[in-house]
């Protein structure tokens, strides 16, 4: 298995230039303290559950711009419509521009998310080839009369890791009686039967 070690260079040349720099990078309290800010002043945050996503994705797949178009040019055409439904043409466009302006910004935030996980994923697979080779230098150097302070840590290295990866549960198979002589069928008399 080959594995990637990426650096922390910016993915894109003028990454830099399009987002102003303020100083030092932000701690992980720091950009969990300001998403949480920009939640509070952002007037639509609606968490939906899986159900409820389900059945607005549902409906909204109707959404092209071509209907759109068509059912404002309704709204504005007769005044019944548009009292029947509860909104005029421009507030119908002025609510699809700013669904357009959130796809940007949830598209954004996405891009954000997906940076931030791969970068915990790194973070997480430098930790775990640091244990392998803690465990495999200790290990080795534990069999020296010399480090045998190392043998507990090793030991109780030994016992989480076993731990972690789950106890083995035992077979629970039914007992079946093994196969005597009188009772096991050549297999060449199952095969003319």
């Amino acid at each position: 298995m080959k594995i990637m070690m990426l650096n922390n260079s910016s993915p894109t040349p003028n990454a830099a230039a399009d987002s102003p720099s303020t100083g030092a990078p932000l701690t992980p309290q720091e950009v969990v303290d300001q998403l949480q800010a920009i939640r509070a002043r952002i007037a639509d945050v609606t968490p939906l559950t899986g159900d409820q996503r389900q059945a607005v994705r549902g409906l909204s797949r109707v959404v092209t711009n071509e209907i759109l178009q068509a059912s404002i040019g309704a709204i504005g055409s007769a005044d019944l419509v548009a009292m029947s439904v509860g909104h005029q043409p421009d507030d119908v466009r002025a609510l699809y521009d700013e669904s357009n302006r959130w796809n940007q910004a949830e598209a954004e935030l996405r891009t954000m998310l997906n940076g931030i996980a791969g970068a915990n994923l790194i973070r997480r697979q430098r930790l775990a080839l640091i244990i392998k080779q803690t465990y495999g230098v200790s290990a080795a150097l534990s069999n020296d009369p010399a480090h045998v302070e190392l043998v507990p840590q090793v030991a109780e290295i030994k016992r989480l890791k076993r731990l972690a990866r789950g106890k083995k549960k035992p077979a629970t198979q039914d007992p079946q009686p093994a196969p005597t002589a009188s009772t096991t069928v050549p297999q060449s008399a199952t095969k003319q039967q």
